[in-house]
């Protein structure tokens, strides 16, 4: 088999020791040499077209190479010993290679590795992703290196680009990436245009606010991602991908011949959208059939294959089971990649994605699977051994047939089961295929059931060649065949060939009676050389063999025409040659018995077609149709073409599929016979499937069930949906409860139009339902036992699996990893001699697996995830409170320990710990000062060092008893500190972070709290920087006096706070005041403390700005039984008074409607109306939902605030009832954005800042979307309100303190004491590209800020050279002779000026004033003894002034001038900086990171809790 070049991340080590040519007699036999080498070579590949070869040792990290087909080999002696780290061939070059180091300096070849020369790449590798090199298919120079670029922890990856093949140092592409491509990176592939195919690159981009994937964006550019002439702006541009619209959360880009595929995730689920375009310019969906009978068709994170596809299609494997015992789904596309249909169902996969699928090479429409014959009960029971049998198809997977050899069907080991390099099966060599299969009725195992089988015609017969298992490879295009048997053991001493298609075969014997384990065998990429190699594994020192097996001496004749036959791919019964995929293939070959060699080493074979005319057999069943009793029947809606069935009519026709197409790639001769027959036909609407779009009733259409059940409560969980989902259900889970009991469980995906009870949970106790908390299509009923019953597509299906021990009541069982669904902790209790503790254990199949590494644990979590990139916080990365010792001693400690894999190695990180959390990237954990009796803080940002919390100068708490970790915005944290823990009195300060969540300053004082430490504060969702908190406005007073709140709000997260301004007097009443806000008149909240259900917000993400509150005006807070209910369209610059009293509130389509409703959390008793508005709450329409009054318990929505669906739940005189709302009858259509703002249905909403001199945050001012409240029309599911950002110039608080620097007295950055600041050297190390760096400041950008231009106070300090560019920087600072000029002569010229000036203004004494004086004095101007000595002094004055910049700049070019003479060393200069340019302005506090806007709530708590009494809710 041949090595395709295909590249592993590992380096390799080999030292040669010994070489021995052993040559064969002429005619005899072939010849052998022989190199021993102590490590195994690995990454072996061929240059194509050649004899020259390199392979790794990956051990000792040195490429070894061979220009004679591996007889001698030599180390690549260029590079520097033990530097060789990553082997990369060229993909489209077959004389270039590279060998990449540690460092940003790597080696390269031009010439088949005959010279390496270096070159700078500008970054080291990414450790991130594998594919470090990509190539453009046209021009060979042109390659893209995606790298990094690291700070300290901190890591970016960071895209370098070369336009001549690295002979100068790559320049940067762009940061903050995530991979880039060349949209040139398939011959096949063409944008169209041929500037376009030179230069367009495709970038995945990071957000700059969002570490997390589902925020990535695919980005284009047509000029490396440079301004453009005319403008500074950077010139790239988002794709529409689905169609009109960008689509983001992209996490991959792939090229598949002529297609290239943008794979996008979301939050809350792990399905992905596949998008697919042929140019970059349109884009599509790619769309799978519905899913039908015992399978789903949704593509998965990490559970679908893109397969080896055609010119013509893609083809696609979906996982649909288990991962422990995975099966798969094949489907083929049509022509431009938009629509799948399913080829083969149950087909063999294994965990990491291989599946069991390979084409013949070089013959078009023939592949082997394997499929699972009992996939029935592996679908049941994850531990049933697969029954493997193999297929083949002829025409691209319309139809497949058995494989048999001499009349009995057999099976062939696959790709699940390599054991050699490059393809399975076949060869360049036409129709010559081999294989290590079985007879029976399903595949045995490879090493005691499998045997050498051969087929020359293309795997349609085969035959057995050998006994057992071998490995196999073709040379000189099939003239022969060589197979080495495999074996565990070191015990091989022999190979055998064959010359006639595996007829027959010789043995020889491996020089010197040599014995090993075949490892490798291979030869030349097109299988035409008569030159193989064999590696393998010996029991002596050194351990691996090379053997080089030369064939050339075997033959003298080379063959001739007469030696040569037509093969055809497929032929009749009389052996003429028929159609296959609407044509013939003819191959000339060497006859099986000529006793030749082609010896054309480096030729390929090519095919020769003619199209036949079309048959039935050149189609196959279109999207959504099957194949049945030999008919293409329905089993999905049919899809409609554009514009049809808009009038909501079922019975209206329109012209659709016939339920057949033409298989694509097809080539057949179209016929009027064939056209005919398979034309589309009529079709009606109704056979769309789904809802029809109908005209606006302008009406609320409701449905209502009733439960006739006494429950007193209701456990509700909406699984929200992300933006990659295909389907557009509004599902949600729910059971009732009386008291302690619950009733049965619900399920609705219509959002409660129709509820059923699962039959699968009718007799199961269950005592928790947990949705998953990253992937919301995945919900676990946990029992009381260890009986686990769980879905994984929202309630459709279920599965169960059983847990390694029973739950612990007091602790909460599931603990999940943000990126891998299948990833659980368990915990659970284990008693033994009636003696309980906690245990923790791990699955990473779903609950098919289960391994117990920890006892006596408190509680483990998942902080491994894909969205931080600090080198140590692995993927695996687990976090664990445990007790130091196994056992229950009192005074067993809490410690915190990590593991990077899987408790193989455990570290303990932090001792005396009270508790730890997680909120965005940070972990913080309390420990207990067990002399002083109180709590410590410190943080983590990789999970492996933790650095001790400091505190701002000034705050003291002697005893600390409680922290909370508030919903924290990225790269910094909000810290509750409770300073007031007296009954009744419960008050503290939040504290705000630096970005590494050390360093913290006071945001907030006096802020309220409940008893268990939750906090009054409340962001508002989807907006940066807006908060409101209660603070107590009497904390001096002692005893029992009552806590007096008083609301306030920040609009820079949190750097100052203000009042709330009350709102205008209304038609309910007047206000007791009315202020812009102040102590004594101002909107007062009632906040989260006083919330029933901590599920509730005030805001919605999706509704940007809106936010409804219940409160009062006055002096502080009054009663709730005395609130009213408010709002505010403006981010809570303004309010309103809604409706006096407390109703409350959903809101839906993003803003667009908003239902109120009084229910019993608000105090009352009973309702039969609503209120609802169209237009943000500029106006309200009353709604009667019931004909009698009757309890409203609540109403709700989704939490994204996306749909149009609302859900009253409520009790009557039967029993309780949920009541669906729905609202999509108001509008008909969606809304569209357009550039010309009187035709778009938004606006452009920015809010404001006013407490920020430029209204700025984080150095932009952000833009939203918004619907024009008079547009009748509905909000996308999928609409992105963040429209842009609009930069600002930088200012102070776009930095923050600097590493080892905090905030002193005065409100600078000044060092800590005993620290020392941070070498600033390491810029340049980070920096590559930087000639110069600054001494430290105590100042750093916040990494946030996108701000531009203006102050750069980590900069204004002197600067120096990075190593090695002294010359461009002193190029950079050095003064020009035009400089220096200026630089003389101009402070003379001042002086004469000055003193001219003076003698002509000159009037007498100094100080003297003169008032009608007319006479004459000794000191009178014109008077030469004062004309001329003022003249003079005042030139001496102004000369004395400017002497310094005259020194400077001559001392500068007169030691530029010695430095390039080598009179001087080379050095860094100074230069005259104040810092700040004048008057310092003192601040109070420091600035942050803060987040994107994008505040997500951890849990329903929205915060999580440490300290001595802290305790999860459940």
């Amino acid at each position: 088999m041949r090595v395709r070049g295909a590249v592993q991340a590992a380096a390799v080590l080999a030292s040669a020791l010994w070489l021995s040519p052993l040559a064969a007699a002429k005619n005899d036999r072939p010849t052998f040499h022989t190199k021993a080498f102590e490590n195994i070579p690995k990454n072996l590949n061929y240059f194509p077209d050649s004899d020259v070869v390199l392979f790794q040792d990956t051990e000792d990290n040195n490429v070894y190479r061979s220009d004679d087909h591996g007889v001698n080999w030599e180390r690549v002696e260029a590079v520097p010993e033990g530097r060789a780290w990553l082997l990369y061939m060229h993909q489209f070059d077959s004389n270039r290679a590279y060998i990449l180091t540690e460092g940003d300096t790597h080696f390269r070849t031009s010439d088949r590795g005959k010279t390496w020369e270096k070159f700078d790449s500008g970054a080291e590798m990414s450790m991130f992703r594998g594919d470090i090199l990509q190539f453009h298919a046209a021009d060979p120079d042109r390659i893209i290196f995606n790298g990094m670029a690291c700070q300290g922890i901190f890591c970016q990856e960071v895209a370098m680009y070369t336009t001549d093949g690295f002979k100068t140092p790559a320049k940067e592409l762009r940061r903050n990436t995530d991979g880039c491509w060349w949209a040139k990176s398939s011959d096949l592939f063409s944008t169209g245009s041929e500037d376009l195919d030179k230069n367009r690159i495709l970038c995945i981009v990071r957000d700059a606010f969002s570490p997390f994937k589902q925020d990535q964006r695919l980005l284009i550019s047509d000029n490396f991602f440079q301004p453009t002439d005319e403008s500074r702006d950077i010139q790239e541009f988002e794709p529409d991908l689905d169609v009109n619209k960008p689509v983001q959360g992209v996490v991959n880009v792939a090229v598949v011949k002529k297609y290239l595929l943008a794979a996008t995730t979301s939050l809350n689920t792990d399905e992905m959208a596949l998008f697919v375009t042929d140019d970059t310019k349109k884009w599509h969906r790619a769309i799978f059939p519905a899913p039908h009978d015992s399978h789903d068709h949704r593509v998965m994170q990490e559970a679908y294959t893109v397969l080896e596809s055609t010119n013509y299609s893609i083809q696609i494997d979906v996982m649909v089971t288990r991962p422990s015992n995975p099966m798969g789904v094949l489907f083929t596309s049509n022509s431009n990649g938009t629509y799948f249909t399913e080829n083969i169902e149950h087909t063999n996969r294994n965990h990491r994605g291989h599946v069991d699928f390979e084409k013949i090479a070089g013959i078009q429409g023939i592949f082997l699977v394997n499929k699972v014959d009992n996939w029935e009960e592996v679908s049941k029971e994850a531990s049933t051994k697969k029954r493997l049998v193999t297929e083949i198809t002829f025409d691209d997977g319309r139809t497949f047939e058995s494989v048999t050899a001499d009349g009995k069907r057999i099976h062939l080991h696959s790709v699940t089961e390599l054991s050699n390099v490059g393809r399975v099966f076949s060869s360049p060599a036409p129709g010559l295929v081999m294989a290590i299969g079985n007879t029976g009725d399903y595949l045995k195992d490879y090493w005691e059931d499998g045997n050498l089988y051969v087929s020359d015609d293309a795997g349609k017969t085969w035959s057995k060649a050998l006994d057992g298992p071998h490995k196999y490879e073709f040379g000189d295009q099939g003239s022969i065949l060589v197979a080495v048997r495999d074996s565990k053991e070191a015990d091989v001493g022999e190979i055998n060939y064959s010359l006639d298609h595996g007829v027959t075969w010789k043995k020889e014997s491996l020089p010197d009676g040599l014995k090993l384990r075949p490892y490798i065998l291979t030869t030349t990429q097109e299988s035409a050389s008569l030159k193989f190699l064999l590696i393998g594994e010996t029991e002596k020192s050194p351990r691996w063999q090379v053997i080089s097996i030369d064939f050339d001496g075997l033959h003298e004749a080379t063959c001739t025409d007469d030696d040569m036959e037509d093969w055809s791919a497929r032929v009749d019964k009389d052996g003429k040659p028929t159609c296959l995929m609407g044509h013939t293939q003819t191959f000339r070959r060497r006859k099986k018995k000529a006793e030749c060699f082609l010896k054309q080493e480096f030729k390929h074979a090519v095919a020769k077609t003619e199209d036949c005319p079309c048959t039935d057999d050149d189609y196959e069943c279109d999207f959504n149709f099957e194949r049945e009793d030999g008919r293409c029947v329905a089993k999905g809606p049919i899809v409609p073409p554009e514009g049809a069935c808009r009038d909501g009519k079922p019975d209206e026709t329109f012209k659709g599929t016939s339920g057949y197409r033409k298989i694509p790639g097809n080539t057949c001769k179209p016929s009027k016979e064939m056209d005919e027959k398979y034309k589309d036909v009529d079709r009606k609407c109704s056979e769309i499937g789904g809802k029809l779009p109908g005209p606006a009733t302008d009406k609320v259409n409701q449905t209502p069930n009733s439960f006739k059940k006494q429950w007193d409560a209701w456990e509700k969980h909406y699984l929200e949906r992300g933006d990659s989902s295909s389907t557009d259900d509004e599902t949600i889970i729910m059971r009732g409860r009386k008291g302690d009991k619950y009733g049965d469980i619900y399920i609705t995906h219509d959002h409660g139009k129709t509820w059923h009870s699962p039959k699968e949970l009718e007799d199961e106790k269950i005592w928790l339902i947990i949705p998953h908390h990253h992937f919301k299509d995945m919900v676990f009923f946990v029992t009381n036992g260890k009986k686990v019953i769980y879905t994984t597509d929202r309630g459709r299906s279920f599965h169960s699996f059983k847990a390694p021990h029973e739950p612990h009541p007091d602790v909460f069982p599931l603990a999940f990893h943000p990126d891998k669904k299948d990833w659980l902790i368990w915990m659970g209790k284990k008693c033994e001699y009636g003696d309980c503790y906690e245990v923790a254990s791990y699955t990473k199949d779903r609950g098919d697996h289960w391994e117990t590494p920890s006892r006596y644990v408190r509680r483990c979590e998942f902080t491994g995830s894909k969205a931080y990139k600090y080198p140590d916080r692995k993927g695996e990365q687990i976090l664990c409170l445990k007790h130091e010792r196994e056992d229950k001693d009192k005074n067993n400690p809490l410690v915190l320990v990590s593991t990077n894999d899987w408790f193989a190695n455990e570290e303990i990180r932090q001792r005396n710990v009270k508790e730890f959390a997680t909120m965005a990237e940070f972990i913080v954990v309390a420990t207990e000062d067990t002399a002083k009796k109180t709590l410590q803080v410190s943080a983590s940002l990789d999970g492996t060092v933790f650095a001790d919390a400091r505190f701002p100068y000034g705050f003291e708490v002697p005893h600390q008893h409680a922290y909370t970790v508030l919903d924290s915005s990225t790269h910094a944290v909000n810290l509750f500190v409770a300073t007031e823990v007296a009954e009744g009195r419960t008050y503290g300060t939040i504290l705000k972070s630096n970005s590494n969540g050390t360093s913290y300053v006071v945001s907030a004082k006096n802020v309220n709290c409940d008893e268990d430490f939750y906090v009054d504060f409340e962001k508002m969702l989807g907006l940066e920087g807006v908060a409101l908190v209660n603070v107590v406005a009497n904390p001096d007073e002692k005893g029992s006096a009552p806590k007096k709140l008083r609301t306030m709000i920040t609009h820079n997260d949190g750097a100052q706070w203000a009042y709330l301004p009350t709102p205008r007097d209304d038609e309910f009443g007047k206000f007791p005041c009315q202020s812009d806000g102040n102590e004594k008149c101002a909107l007062h909240i009632h906040g989260y403390t006083e919330r029933r259900d901590h599920g509730k917000t005030y805001s919605s993400k999706g509704a940007v700005g809106l936010m409804f509150v219940w409160g009062n005006v006055g002096d502080s807070l009054g009663p709730r039984k005395d609130a009213d209910t408010f709002m505010t369209t403006d981010a809570g610059i303004t309010w309103k008074r809604v409706r006096q009293g407390q109703w409350t509130w959903a809101i839906g389509d993003q803003g667009a409607v908003i239902v109120l409703v009084q229910t019993t959390a608000g105090g009352t008793k009973k309702t039969k109306t609503l209120l609802y508005s169209l237009d943000q709450g500029q106006t309200w329409q009353e709604h009667e939902f019931w004909p009698e009054e009757v309890e409203v318990w609540d109403v709700t929505t989704l939490r994204s605030g996306s749909s149009r669906d609302f859900l009253l739940w409520g009790k009557d005189g039967e029993g309780t009832f949920t009541l669906n709302l729905d609202f999509s009858g108001f509008s008909e259509r969606m809304c569209k954005y357009d550039d010309d703002p009187e035709k778009s249905d938004y606006y452009i909403w920015s809010p404001k800042h006013p407490l920020q001199p430029d209204g700025c945050l984080f150095g932009h001012v952000s833009q939203y979307l918004r619907k024009k409240s008079d547009r009748k029309c509905y909000n996308d599911f999928k609409l992105q309100p963040l429209y842009g950002k609009q930069n600002c110039t930088c200012t102070r608080e776009d930095f923050e303190c600097d590493y080892n620097y905090e905030l002193d007295r005065f409100g600078q950055c000044s060092l800590v004491s005993g620290l020392q600041p941070k070498d600033p050297q390491t810029w340049c190390k980070e920096h590559p590209d930087a000639i110069e760096y600054h001494e430290p400041t105590g100042y750093r950008r916040i990494p946030l800020t996108t701000c531009v231009g203006g102050r750069a106070f980590d900069q204004e300090s002197p600067s120096h050279p990075c190593a090695g560019h002294e010359d461009e920087f002193e190029r950079a600072h050095a003064a020009s002779p035009v400089a220096i000029f200026f630089a003389v002569t101009i402070p003379f010229a001042l002086a004469g000026a000055a003193g001219w000036y003076v003698w002509r203004n000159w009037n007498g004494k100094l100080g003297q004033i003169r008032l009608g004086d007319q006479g004459t004095s000794v000191f009178e101007a014109d008077r030469p003894w004062v004309k001329y000595p003022v003249i003079a002094l005042s030139a001496v004055v102004a000369l004395v002034g400017a002497l310094p910049l005259v020194a400077a700049a001559a001392w500068r070019s007169v030691r530029g001038l010695a430095e390039r003479w080598g009179l001087a060393p080379g050095g860094g200069r100074g230069r005259w900086s104040r810092l700040g340019g004048g008057t310092r302005r003192f601040t109070t506090r420091d600035s942050f990171a803060r987040g994107s806007g994008d505040y997500t709530i951890v849990d329903d708590d929205e915060g999580e809790l440490l300290g001595e009494d802290s305790d999860e809710e459940v």
